[in-house]
């Protein structure tokens, strides 16, 4: 009977970390602040005409 009551101990002790750790992933991700949405190059358009 120990050995069940170890087994099922660990089960659930592994299932609580697995949870615990997907919810500090989750919380580490939304704490990073996002990135800037700036292009690499910029193209300067000439005039203002209508592209052929």
């Amino acid at each position: 009977m120990s050995r069940l009551l170890a087994a099922t101990v660990t089960v659930v002790a592994a299932a609580a970390l697995a949870v615990a750790a997907a919810f500090g992933i989750v919380a580490l991700l939304d704490a990073t602040p996002d990135q800037p949405n700036t292009p690499l190059i910029t193209y300067e358009q000439a005039g203002g005409g209508s592209r052929p």
